[in-house]
């Protein structure tokens, strides 16, 4: 098939939902599909490159307690069907498909299977709660509904009420396995590692002073902070002010510099208050052999298992957190134990696994609309056979299932 990854965040800037994008794109070309990205600019970036395809200028906004992007442009209905003709898609994917502008009008604009994957997770949303008002009409253009988990399920289905199914964000298990950790950190000292956007909603103040009651009892430590954003000077101020050693600003790494501090930390840390869906950073730490300690929240206790790959706390609770840290920093045993389960569980959401998933889910929706004679004007390509059904292991009572088709959305 000829699929549209669609992406409201100016592409590849960093961000959660443009890395989910970018493997998918990899993913799904391996499995034979011709795929292009469809994205905005922003400042000096080229119209379109290769196969990405830009539409307007990108806008950062504050949402959720992060930043987002709003896309702009003069002519994007025009640009939109222009595109669109020349590109001839049979499946349009849209990831959060009523972030404005770029992707509703692509979406209204749209004469193919119109798939979406909602990333967001938090708690009342009045964007949202105006969006379902007026949105309503586009979100039934979407013939399929993918969450990023169960808690982005309960979120967006508060407001576009329908049928979702979940599949999970993927992890480059391989990348983060073959990392070596950085030389200049393995002293004796033992690593604790933050990694993410230096704002209120990851808990990075939390974590400071968490450390500086680690640091208090007398245990020897070191805290790298991986990342940049609004609160950096804050927290350097904190830093400052209390004299606090051993701490470690090391601003925004690369993929490459990413993996070696998972592999560089004796545990990796994630403090976030609320509003997220899934926490990709655990993953990536579990890939990598680090346990984790992490915020008892919705969208991480769907990845790491409580006590089997990390241990979770209160959010917003420094003594939980320090008392936690120190459990574990205390117990090489059971560090080393969640370590290696985490490398298992991560196993679980390969971006192999995932995009097999996802493209399983394609054929799903397809053969749904073709069993119904909705297949839209634009959908050229063969309807995907159905997955055959899966036979039981010899001795295995029980009728043979169907695994390897998806299920009705919402399983």
């Amino acid at each position: 098939m000829k699929i549209g990854l669609v992406t409201p965040y100016v592409y590849p800037l960093p961000g959660g939902v443009n890395q989910h994008v970018r493997y998918l794109y990899e993913h799904l070309r391996t499995r034979g599909h011709d795929v292009r990205i469809i994205t905005s600019s922003h400042g000096l970036q080229r119209a379109s490159s290769g196969d990405v395809i830009r539409i307007g200028k990108g806008f950062s906004v504050p949402a959720n307690g992060s930043m987002g992007t709003v896309t702009l442009s003069p002519r994007y209905l025009s640009q939109a069907r222009r595109i669109l003709d020349e590109e001839q898609f049979d499946l349009l994917h849209f990831h959060e498909p009523f972030v404005p502008f770029l992707s509703p009008v692509l979406l209204e604009a749209s004469h193919s299977v119109n798939v979406a994957t909602f990333h967001a997770y938090g708690g009342f949303s009045f964007s949202y709660e105006f969006g379902s008002r007026v949105m309503g009409p586009l979100a039934r253009r979407l013939h399929g509904r993918i969450a990023v988990s169960a808690a982005a399920r309960h979120f967006i289905d508060r407001y576009f009420p329908g049928d979702y199914k979940v599949i999970p964000n993927g992890v480059d298990v391989e990348r983060y396995r073959r990392a070596v950790p950085i030389a200049r950190y393995q002293d004796g000292a033992r690593n604790l590692l933050f990694l993410g956007r230096l704002e209120p909603r990851k808990g990075l103040l939390d974590l400071l002073k968490a450390y500086r009651l680690l640091r208090a009892s007398g245990l020897e430590c070191r805290l790298l902070v991986a990342g940049s954003g609004p609160q950096e000077r804050e927290a350097r101020r904190y830093v400052m002010t209390r004299r606090l050693g051993g701490v470690e600003f090391l601003g925004r790494v690369d993929d490459d510099e990413k993996a070696a501090l998972y592999r560089t930390a004796d545990v990796y840390v994630s403090p976030a208050t609320g509003g997220e869906s899934f926490g990709i950073v655990l993953l990536e730490a579990m890939a990598a052999g680090t346990p984790v300690v992490c915020s008892d929240i919705h969208g991480y206790k769907g990845v790491v298992r409580r006590g089997r790959e990390g241990l979770l706390v209160p959010p917003r609770k420094p003594k939980a957190l320090a008392t936690a840290l120190g459990h574990l920093l205390a117990e090489p045993e059971m560090a080393t134990r969640m370590g290696a389960a985490g490398q298992v569980r991560a196993e679980e959401f390969s971006w192999e696994r995932v995009a097999a998933k996802v493209d399983d889910y394609y054929g799903f929706v397809i053969r749904r609309l073709a069993a119904q004679g909705a297949l839209p004007s634009g959908f050229r390509a063969e309807v995907p056979a159905s997955p055959r059904p899966a036979s039981p292991a010899p001795g295995t009572p029980g009728t043979p299932g169907t695994p390897g088709t998806p299920g009705t959305p919402g399983s």
